[in-house]
C-alpha cells in the first residue's frame, strides 16, 4: 500500500525540498499533485481520492484553516508544515496527524508518513474484515471517591469517560456519575482494562464501541447511541485495540 498524497504551499522551494525529500526519503508516498493555493488545492482535493495532504498554514489570500472549512467531511490526513509554531494548538483542534516545523528535520518527515502510513493500513484492514478485538476482559472493580466515603463500580458498566476540567463525568447505560477526578487519573486508573484514550477529552470503553468512522480524525459510535471525535494523534491507539 502507498499513500496518495499532494502538496499544498505558496513557495516553489519549499515544494522542492519537500517533494525531493519525499522521493528519497518515503518511498511510501506517491505525491499526484502539487498547488500553490487555496483555490488550487481545494480543485485537486475534490479531484483525487487523497490519504495525505502535507498543507503549509500561511497562504495568499487564507490560511489553511480557510481551506479546512469549507472540507467539514473528509477521509485523509494532515501533515501542518509551517515555519510558525503558534499553530500548533490550532492544527491540533483541526485532528492534524503530524506537526512538522521548517526548515523539515528527515527524521521528523519520515514519523510523520510513517505514523500516517500505518493509520491508514489499520483503517483500511478494519473496512476489510470483521472486527476482533484484542482487547483483555473488563472484569474488575472502581472505587470512586466522593465525600462521604467511595462508591464502588463494575469496570464493564463503564461506557465511557468524559474530561471536565478537572473533574470527570463517567457514564453508564442509564446514567453517568460525576467525580472530582481528573481523566488522566482514570486513564492511568484504567490501564490494565480495554480503555482508549480517544481525544483529549474522552477515555472509551474499547468493547461498547459498535462503529467507527473515518473523518476529520474520525469518530467512533457507542453502545449507547453517542458520537464521539478521536484525535488524529490518539487514532493509531485506538486502531490497535483491534486486528
Amino acid at each position: 500500500m502507498n499513500l496518495k498524497a499532494i502538496l499544498i504551499e505558496d513557495e516553489s522551494n519549499s515544494r522542492e525540498i519537500l517533494r525531493n525529500y519525499l522521493k528519497k526519503y518515503c518511498p511510501k508516498v506517491d505525491l499526484v499533485g502539487e498547488a500553490a493555493s487555496i483555490k488550487e488545492g481545494l480543485k485537486l482535493i475534490n479531484n483525487n481520492d487523497l490519504d495525505l495532504i502535507f498543507l503549509d498554514v500561511e497562504m495568499p489570500f487564507g490560511n489553511a484553516f480557510d481551506l479546512l472549512e469549507q472540507l467539514p467531511e473528509r477521509s485523509f490526513e494532515i501533515v501542518f508544515v509551517t515555519a510558525y509554531d503558534h499553530y500548533a494548538k490550532d492544527a491540533l483542534n483541526e485532528h492534524a496527524a503530524y506537526y512538522l516545523m521548517k526548515p523539515i528535520n528527515i527524521d521528523e518527515l519520515i514519523k510523520a508518513v510513517a505514523y500516517v502510513f500505518e493509520v491508514k493500513e489499520k483503517e483500511n484492514k478494519l473496512q476489510e474484515s470483521v472486527l476482533n478485538s484484542k482487547s483483555k476482559g473488563v472484569s474488575g472493580k472502581l472505587t470512586l471517591p466522593q465525600q462521604d466515603g467511595f462508591q464502588i463500580l463494575n469496570v464493564e458498566e463503564i461506557l465511557y469517560c468524559k474530561a471536565d476540567d478537572n473533574y470527570t463525568e463517567i457514564f453508564l447505560e442509564n446514567k453517568k456519575i460525576l467525580v472530582s477526578k481528573t481523566l488522566k487519573y482514570f486513564e492511568e486508573a484504567l490501564s490494565d482494562f480495554p480503555f482508549a484514550r480517544v481525544h483529549k477529552s474522552y477515555l472509551v470503553n474499547v468493547n461498547e464501541v459498535v462503529k467507527y468512522r473515518k473523518g476529520k480524525g474520525g469518530s467512533v459510535v457507542m453502545s449507547n447511541g453517542k458520537e464521539l471525535l478521536v484525535s488524529a494523534s490518539k487514532k493509531k491507539q485506538f486502531l490497535s485495540f483491534f486486528d
